[in-house]
């Protein structure tokens, strides 16, 4: 890991944004604790900032504090999650739509790249790097069509589905298979400035991912 610790004035913020990354990337899984000491040295920092970032990614509820314990990635109860799923849904269903009127060119090359190894129709096996694209195309499309406040609110929130996890699909609730028709018919919405196609289809989405976390939860519930 680069040593930050000498290159950057604003520690709190760097390491802050380092540790974020790190659960975005799934370095640090939900659950897990974070590792201040080796953290810190491998930054080539103090605990002074790291506790600082540490503090306020708390506040932003990826992190979460144990009385004696230390540090932990948060880890969501899917009750929590579909919570946010339907937050998200009407989010990012807007940030769609706005994407849809306001992509340029460049954007759209940048867009439609993203899933170009992944072609409706092949089976998808590489978990992985699909989550990855879909972490990429949810956070992109925030970046186009949201202003900056709501860009940083929707980023957090995909960070936060990933703390929700089937262990064999990499943070991702439904199956890749499926999903990717979707992906593929938001980004033609969206490269064919279409708004409210778009935003229809972003919401559907999210509302099909929000059904199968309501299902589950019924199953265990239950116990079938």
């Amino acid at each position: 890991m680069k040593n930050i610790g000498r290159e950057y004035e604003n520690l709190d913020q760097k390491v802050y944004q380092v540790i974020k990354s790190m659960i975005e990337n799934r370095q640090l899984l939900p659950g897990q604790k974070i590792p201040q000491e080796k953290l810190a040295a491998e930054l080539g920092i103090s605990r002074t900032p790291l506790i600082s970032a540490l503090k306020f990614l708390e506040h932003e509820k990826l992190i979460e504090t144990k009385p004696r314990r230390g540090f932990y990635v948060r880890l969501f109860e899917i009750e929590e999650m579909i919570s946010i799923f339907e937050i998200r849904e009407v989010l990012e269903g807007l940030s769609a739509r706005r994407a849809a009127q306001t992509i340029t060119a460049n954007q759209k090359k940048e867009l439609q790249k993203l899933f170009k190894d992944f072609p409706v129709g092949r089976p998808i096996e590489d978990f992985q790097a699909y989550s990855k694209a879909d972490r990429q195309f949810h956070n992109f499309i925030a970046e186009i069509g949201s202003k900056e406040f709501l860009t940083s609110i929707l980023q957090t929130f995909n960070i936060i589905a990933l703390a929700y996890q089937y262990p064999t699909r990499e943070g991702l609730v439904r199956d890749p298979n499926d999903t990717i028709v979707d992906h593929h018919n938001i980004i033609e919405a969206i490269c064919n400035h279409d708004p409210e196609g778009a935003e229809k289809l972003m919401r559907k989405h999210l509302e099909l991912t929000i059904h199968e976390l309501k299902t589950f939860n019924a199953q265990e519930k239950t116990g079938s």
